[in-house]
């Protein structure tokens, strides 16, 4: 049965709608972005570039490194975007545009979102890198798809929020691991392992104040005091549960690796940022194309 022109929308070049990218630009191994300019911070290590395309927020590098093909796209931010991501990037793997059908063998990709994040608990310092062993998603993005029972940390989620007490009007946090295989080549002391919060948004979600007061003033610290089995939440940003919980229902794997820029529980932020980001770029593509 073929895919309406409503569902799978193409470009008139025969591109992806938002991507603008054609069947056969992506590499096996993507590496993720949130901010478009740091695509060429990826890319200008790369020993060739064989595709480049842009559309609004989304920005994508097809190359090699040594010797090994890679693909680096922003995403934006959010889960939102995340969604329009991996849907169009699997499309581009797993769906035949020529009639539309999907594919008898599927493609996994390994996505391996190279980010930046907050720490939440204070021994974590800025300029460190996270390996997000789990995600918790406080969007509303995963519990619009089914099949989702799978892939919960169902016992985690409940007892996170009974913890935390958390607003019934807000989206039900999800719970979703990274892939254990990409997790294990990341393994060195240069990555703490943590579990990663994804918000919704910048100032309000995630604790800051400006002009407008928040619903749960202690929200923060309630995340940061929550313990499971032994485990704690480390650091907050807007996109790994989204990547985690999209790739383990397409059947891609997915890591998560954070730049902690900022401690909250500290108030620090770090010196120099774009080193943070330049170091886990380059540690990334190191471990990935070795």
């Amino acid at each position: 049965m073929s895919i309406a022109a409503s569902e799978l929308i193409l470009n008139p070049n025969g591109s992806i709608y938002h991507l603008h990218l054609k069947p056969g630009e992506v590499a096996s191994t993507v590496i993720t972005v949130g901010d478009p300019d740091r695509v060429e911070l990826v890319s200008c290590l790369f020993d060739s570039i064989e595709v480049r395309a842009q559309h609004r927020e989304f920005k994508t590098h097809t190359g090699t490194f040594c010797g090994k093909r890679f693909t680096v796209i922003s995403t934006g931010i959010g889960p939102d975007n995340i969604d329009i991501v991996l849907n169009e990037l699997d499309a581009l793997v797993n769906i035949d545009f020529a009639t539309r059908t999907i594919n008898k063998n599927r493609t996994s990709l390994q996505i391996v979102r190279v980010g930046t994040s907050g720490a939440l608990q204070p021994e974590i310092p800025v300029d460190s890198v996270v390996a997000s062993t789990m995600g918790i998603g406080f969007d509303n993005l995963l519990h619009f798809y089914g099949n989702t029972e799978s892939i919960f940390e169902r016992d985690f989620s409940e007892a996170f929020i009974a913890h935390t007490q958390w607003n019934p009007n807000n989206a039900k946090p999800y719970a979703i691991t990274a892939d254990a295989g990409l997790l294990s080549k990341f393994a060195s002391e240069a990555f703490l392992k943590g579990i990663t919060t994804t918000n919704v948004g910048f100032y309000g979600p995630q604790g800051r104040v400006l002009r407008m007061p928040l619903y749960d003033a202690h929200l923060n610290e309630k995340i940061a005091s929550f313990r499971y089995q032994g485990k704690k939440i480390t650091n907050l940003e807007m996109e790994t549960a989204a990547i985690y919980g999209m790739s383990k229902l397409l059947g891609h794997q997915a890591l998560s690796l954070n730049a902690i820029l900022a401690n909250r529980a500290n108030g620090t932020f770090s010196s120099n940022p774009e080193k943070a980001v330049q170091k886990l770029i380059e540690l990334t593509l190191g471990i990935l194309g070795s």
